[in-house]
């Protein structure tokens, strides 16, 4: 009776699986089948990187795929083979004890329709997890879950060659979180003057010796979030959208799910180096926090920091002791309130570990060099190069002040003096052993959400010059050849520009429809030639010969994103600061976006390509560029998976071992 229900139940289950899989919600993105394999098939390793597996079988109670009366199979096992070698239990083969059976319960909407109908689907689930395990040997593992009288899940999964030779001393990625190579040239034509298309000066990313482009999509969805594809660059691993360092799972706890060891927890292990994040953002944000972050959610923030600062502890894991620089803005999360894990004062926490800690770039720039660092500059995210050097009236309206106090942060650094800060401290500390460094770009992103292009670039192109102030650095310090020095994004937009727009005569069309105002735009032979290069009487910013010499001509780039809500485009710089382009309307629904009445308000609607539920623009499926100079940079030609970015350095690093290996446990 009951081997005939359940050979009954497969044949549904066939004919359903094409329902289930690749649509809108999945009961879980890895596993179109009910039973799951985490990691799941062709995922790759690098010798001797540590990680955790978890098998569950599902049983879902109700819905299109209703199987067994709701009861998950609780006697499955799980074998292990290396190429054509005979299959071992999963703890003969790691020398472990059998972990003991966990069960749950989750539920999800298979489409639109049952979210619409608020009929969820019930699944049960029976699940073992095995925790910190490796592989040592190159080669092709393959895992094979058997439940339900001959149902088999099977997992094919790679260990890249063994890279135990160090071959650069320093790594240090950059990382223009969302920017594309759309971005990069819309930036050079404000920055760069040309003579009858030539250019008379360059961007230094221009000026790298090997090109590259990576492909970003995340393991289950082709749009990706900064969380797991900061993860996939990190760790090797792709991962589902807000997770980093783990393979989602659907257990209830969102810090148990099946870990991998990342760039820095390795780096720490292997050869005892020093290194440190630097971001524009908040820096329990994802692309700094993942380094370290083991959780399905981006949005556990003070957790994320106690993670950076003392590693994962609800169980066994690396130790990676704290980064020896942290730099970035988010004192939400440092200051004692409900945004700080478990209400602590975390600048105390840091400090009692012998972190200097600064508040300013006065104090940044004097911090000892041979001190762990903590650079908190304001709350949230740090104002965008524009405001700070071009209108910073506006930041003067701020409440950021990182100490607490009411009023806005002031002396507040750049990228560029918290890298090379950063630079000088991580040399001093890594000594002999090196260090490895990120340091992000964050609001290239977040501009680009909220469609302020001239934002955006400004930050694109603070990006560029920190890069250019590196390079110097490091031949001032004679690290230049002993650095392997990687610039890349994590996703992109949809952004390009497509001509130019005429601002005088916009204005002047303020008594006219939408219509005509789109006159102003010229595309073609009228989108002329950037006045961004052109200077002009009483207007000086000081800020150098690599960015624009005037930022509000007349004649501007007429720009957008293919992502976007409703909104009003007037083109030109923002002087007020950052832009709203869609808010909620009083009586119309707290998620329902309309244009924002008060932005851009001598343009003309442009209707949006989002559901009305998104006030901003969202990120693109695009390939981004990936720029590499020095020790190990010629093996980043090519199109590749994001994850290759972790492989490439890893092995530049000498990361990948027959053997368990550590530093001794030596620490700084």
């Amino acid at each position: 009776m009951i081997s005939s229900r359940i050979s009954g139940a497969l044949a549904l289950l066939a004919t359903s699986l094409s329902v289930v899989s690749g649509q809108t919600f999945q009961r879980l993105g890895t596993c179109p089948t009910l039973g799951c394999i985490l990691p799941p098939d062709q995922q790759d390793f690098l010798p001797g990187q540590h990680f955790d597996i978890r098998f569950e079988v599902h049983a879902p109670k109700n819905g299109s795929e209703a199987f067994n009366d709701g009861v998950p199979d609780e006697k499955f096992t799980v074998t292990i083979a290396k190429d054509n070698g005979k299959p071992q239990s999963i703890a003969s083969f790691f020398e472990l004890k059998e972990p003991s059976l966990e069960k749950w319960t989750f539920s999800w909407y298979e489409d639109l329709f049952a979210q619409d109908a608020k009929t969820p689907s019930v699944v049960n689930v029976a699940s073992k997890i095995y925790r910190q395990v490796a592989l040592y040997e190159p080669g092709t593992y393959t895992v094979t879950l058997n439940y339900y009288s001959g149902k088999t899940t099977t997992a094919i999964w790679m260990v890249r060659p063994l890279a135990t030779k160090k071959k650069a001393k320093n790594v240090i990625l950059f990382i223009g979180d969302g920017m594309t190579t759309n971005m990069i040239t819309a930036a050079r034509l404000l920055a760069h003057k040309s003579i009858n298309g030539k250019y008379q000066s360059t961007l230094q990313l221009d000026k790298f010796p090997t090109l590259g482009h990576q492909m970003t999509h995340s393991i289950d969805s082709f749009i990706t979030d900064s969380a797991n594809s900061a993860s996939a660059l990190y760790t090797g691993h792709k991962t589902t959208v807000n997770a980093m360092g783990v393979y989602v799972d659907s257990s209830p706890d969102k810090f148990d799910d099946p870990k991998v060891e990342t760039i820095v927890e390795l780096l720490k292990r292997i050869w005892g180096s020093a290194w440190g994040a630097v971001s524009t953002a908040f820096i329990a944000d994802a692309t700094p926090t993942a380094l370290t972050a083991h959780t399905r959610s981006r949005y556990e923030y003070g957790a994320l920091i106690e993670q950076a600062l003392n590693g994962f502890s609800n169980t066994s894991w690396t130790k990676q002791d704290g980064p020896d620089v942290y730099f970035g803005g988010g004192a939400e999360q440092f200051l004692p309130s409900s945004a700080s894990y478990q209400g602590k004062d975390y600048y105390a926490e840091f400090a009692k570990k012998g972190y200097s800690v600064s508040l300013n770039k006065t104090s940044l720039l004097a911090l000892p060099d041979d001190k762990k660092a903590l650079g908190i500059f304001c709350k949230s995210n740090l104002p965008v190069w524009l405001d700070r050097n071009i209108f910073p009236e506006n930041t003067l309206k701020l409440k950021n002040d990182p100490s607490g106090a009411s009023g806005p942060a002031k002396d507040i650094p750049g990228q560029k003096e918290m890298t090379l800060k950063a630079i000088d401290i991580l040399h001093k500390r890594g000594g002999k052993d090196g260090f490895f460094l990120m340091s992000e770009a964050a609001s290239i992103d977040k501009q680009m959400h909220v469609l302020d292009y001239e934002r955006a670039l400004g930050d694109l192109l603070e990006l560029d010059d920190t890069v250019r102030a590196t390079i110097q650095k490091l031949q001032d310090l004679g690290e230049l050849n002993n650095t392997l020095i990687v610039v890349t994004a994590d996703h992109g937009h949809g952004f390009d520009v497509f001509g130019g727009a005429d601002t005088k005569y916009l204005a002047a069309q303020h008594d006219k429809d939408d219509r005509h105002k789109r006159s102003a735009v010229g595309v073609y032979k009228e989108s002329g030639l950037s006045q961004y290069t052109v200077e002009q009487p009483g207007i000086s910013y000081n800020t150098g010969p690599n960015f624009p010499v005037n930022w509000d001509p007349r004649y501007v780039i007429a720009a957008g994103t293919g992502a976007a809500p409703d909104r009003r485009e007037q083109y030109g710089v923002g002087k007020n600061g950052s832009r709203t382009p869609a808010v909620t309307l009083p009586g119309m629904g707290d998620d329902d976006y309309y244009v924002n009445p008060t932005d851009r308000t001598g343009g003309f609607v442009v209707n949006g390509t989002l559901p009305t539920t998104e006030s901003q623009g969202v990120h693109s499926l695009t390939d981004v560029p990936v720029f590499a100079q020095g020790p190990c940079s010629g093996n980043f030609g090519g199109v590749y998976s994001n994850t290759d970015i972790f492989f490439k350095i890893a092995s530049c690093l000498g990361l990948g071992h027959p053997t368990k290996k550590t530093d001794g446990g030596k620490g700084r």
